[in-house]
C-alpha cells in the first residue's frame, strides 16, 4: 500500500479536497460549492473522494484549514487543523520556489501573505467588502448572462478599458451599468472591472505591503485571466498562477499533515472515509459559570458529542 495524505479546506464558498503521497504529488482532487451547508458539502467531498483515490492509497494523516476547518477536523479526525494563512504559505513555499507574496482571492474573503526566506513576516485580510471576491465575480457574470469561465478570456480581448468604481461592490455594480449604458462594450468594461478590482484590493488588503516578486496569485478567483494580467499590470512583475491554485489550502494542509506524523511518529486519528455513515448535529447553550455568558457549541456524531468550541477559559472543550 502507498502512504496517502488528506487535506480539507472548507470555505464559505468552496469545499476542497486533496489527497497527496509522500513527494507531495498530488493523487486525486476535489472542488465542491459548500452552498451554506459545510456538514453535507464533507459528507459528499469524502464519499466522492474515495471513489477517486487509487485503491493502493492509505490515508496515513489528515489536515483541515478554512474557516469551518475545526468542524471538519471534528468530522474527519484530522490529526492538525491550521489557519489559512499558515496553509496557503506553506504549499506555497513547497509550489512556487523563492515566493515572497501571495495574493489570495477566495469565494468571500481576500488576503495578501508576505514572506521573507520562506517565513510569514506580515499578513492582511479583508472581510469587509465584497468586492472582487469570487461570489462578486459570480455575480456579475450571471448578471451579465456571461459563464463565469469565459470572464477573463473576454477581458483580455479589450483595447479600451473603461474605467469602474471599484471602492464598493455597490458602486462596481452601478458603475459597470452606467458603462454599459453609455455603449461600451462588454469586453472593455469587464477589463475595466478587473483593474477596478485590483486597485481596491492593493488599497487596502495590500495597504502598507513591501509587494516583492516571485509573486503567486491563487484562490478561485485565480482562475481569471483578465485578473491576473490587471495585477500584473498594476504591480510591474510577472504574477505567478500555480497548478493547483484553487486547491492552496487545502494542499498546505495535507502536507502539514504528513510532516506532523512523520515527525511526531504517531498513528493517525482519521476516521476513514466512512464518516459519510454518520448523523451530525450541531447545538449550542450559554455557560453561566461566569459574567462572561460564552456561548458553547456543541458538535454530535451519531448523538455523541465529538467537539466543542466557544469557551474563553477551556472548561467545555472536547
Amino acid at each position: 500500500m502507498r502512504k496517502g495524505y488528506l487535506g480539507i479546506d472548507v470555505g464559505s464558498v468552496s469545499t476542497n479536497l486533496i489527497v497527496i503521497d509522500e513527494q507531495d504529488e498530488v493523487s486525486a482532487t476535489l472542488y465542491l460549492r459548500t452552498q451554506g451547508q459545510p456538514i453535507r458539502a464533507i459528507q459528499d467531498g469524502m464519499k466522492q473522494l474515495s471513489a477517486l483515490v487509487p485503491d493502493d492509497v492509505q490515508i496515513y494523516a489528515a489536515g483541515t484549514t478554512g474557516s469551518a476547518r475545526y468542524l471538519a477536523g471534528a468530522m474527519v479526525g484530522a490529526d492538525i487543523i491550521k489557519n489559512e494563512i499558515t496553509a496557503h504559505a506553506i504549499a506555497s513555499s513547497r509550489f512556487v520556489p523563492g515566493v515572497q507574496t501571495i495574493l489570495e482571492i477566495g469565494g468571500q474573503d481576500s488576503k495578501i501573505i508576505i514572506l521573507r526566506d520562506g517565513i510569514v513576516t506580515d499578513f492582511a485580510m479583508n472581510t469587509v467588502c465584497a468586492a472582487g471576491t469570487g461570489s462578486f465575480l459570480d455575480q456579475q457574470s450571471a448578471r451579465l448572462c456571461i459563464p463565469i469561465e469565459h470572464f477573463g478570456e473576454l477581458a483580455l480581448k479589450s483595447r479600451h478599458p473603461v474605467r469602474i468604481a471599484g471602492r464598493c461592490a455597490v458602486f462596481a455594480e452601478s458603475d459597470m451599468i452606467h458603462k454599459q449604458q453609455l455603449g461600451h462594450s462588454t469586453e472593455d468594461i469587464i477589463a475595466g472591472l478587473c483593474d477596478a478590482l485590483v486597485r481596491n484590493y492593493l488599497n487596502n488588503v495590500g495597504k502598507g505591503k513591501e509587494i516583492l516578486p516571485p509573486i503567486s496569485f491563487q484562490g478561485g478567483v485565480a482562475a481569471n485571466a483578465g485578473m491576473k494580467r490587471a495585477f500584473e499590470k498594476f504591480l510591474e512583475h510577472e504574477v505567478i498562477v500555480p497548478k493547483h491554485f484553487a486547491l492552496m489550502g487545502a494542499l498546505g494542509a495535507a502536507i502539514i499533515a504528513r510532516e506532523t506524523i512523520e515527525q511526531q511518529k504517531e498513528e493517525t486519528v482519521f476516521k476513514g472515509f466512512e464518516i459519510t455513515d454518520f448523523s451530525y448535529q450541531t447545538r449550542s447553550f450559554e455557560c453561566k459559570s461566569c459574567p462572561n455568558r460564552c456561548e458553547i457549541v456543541q458538535f454530535f456524531q451519531n448523538d455523541e458529542v465529538i467537539a466543542r468550541w466557544g469557551s474563553r477559559c477551556g472548561k467545555w472543550d472536547v
